[in-house]
């Protein structure tokens, strides 16, 4: 059963002029196709997800920018990442208890959609947009700002970040000149905690195949298993070799 805004915009600490963007960031596009009737009152997320997508990557952009002034691009890539990767928006919802706000169609309800990783994240990111533009930037940064704060702290105990799809993309277009690209290969388990494969590759030849709960870090798993690879048959071409007779 969905539970009632008030709680939601009480955890915020939000007061919107206008609720129904709020609503909007939490209807989920299954609720309409289900719900006819309620076309005319009510908008799917997509949108607004649209929206708050960029944002969350600006002010994440921002954040990294300026907390580590030394820092590459390359580095920066990975920090950035580590704040705006599916798991940690999905996580940043659960502390709002999202999941139970958004209206699901009653196949998704029952398929555990409200815990599904790709869902929160989502939702998260709509309901910024919501923020956006009820209230504007600073009250966006308002709600960020500390979220972001917990979990760049959390990922300098667990150490440096590693992009490994920077990595790769860098590596094989130095060598090959050419961009990998990634395609799934597999998904499995329930809906509301999914398998991802997918498969890095430079051209047709497949580099390496990563699992994750997301697109996303199954795209870095493959990048790193593919990196792996790459470094093994390199270290195998050195220690294989013979000195030239001359």
């Amino acid at each position: 059963m969905t539970k009632p805004l008030d709680e939601l915009i009480r955890r915020l600490g939000i007061t919107f002029s206008d609720q129904r963007l709020l609503q909007q960031a939490l209807t989920h596009s299954s609720f309409l196709n289900e719900r006819v009737d309620e076309r005319l009152s009510l908008s799917g997320n997509e949108r607004l997800e649209f929206l708050g997508d960029a944002i969350v990557n600006f002010l994440a952009t921002r954040l990294v920018f300026e907390r580590f002034p030394d820092a590459g691009e390359g580095d920066l890539t990975a920090w950035r990442s580590a704040l705006i990767r599916t798991e940690t928006l999905a996580g940043f919802a659960r502390q709002y208890d999202l999941g139970s706000h958004v209206l699901l169609a009653r196949g998704e309800e029952l398929s555990g959609a409200r815990r599904r990783p790709t869902l929160l994240a989502d939702a998260f990111e709509a309901v910024i947009a919501a923020i956006f533009l009820d209230q504007g930037l600073e009250a966006v940064h308002n709600v960020l700002q500390p979220l972001f704060e917990e979990a760049l702290a959390a990922q300098q105990r667990r150490g440096p970040p590693i992009d490994y799809k920077s990595k790769l993309q860098a590596r094989i277009q130095a060598e090959r000149g050419i961009t990998p690209r990634y395609r799934m290969i597999g998904k499995s388990g329930p809906e509301h905690q999914p398998e991802f494969v997918l498969e890095a590759l430079a051209g047709e030849e497949s580099l390496g195949i990563g699992r994750g709960s997301s697109k996303q870090a199954a795209e870095q798993a493959a990048a790193q298993a593919a990196l792996d690879a790459l470094d093994r048959d390199e270290n195998a071409g050195v220690s294989g070799a013979t000195p030239h007779d001359g």
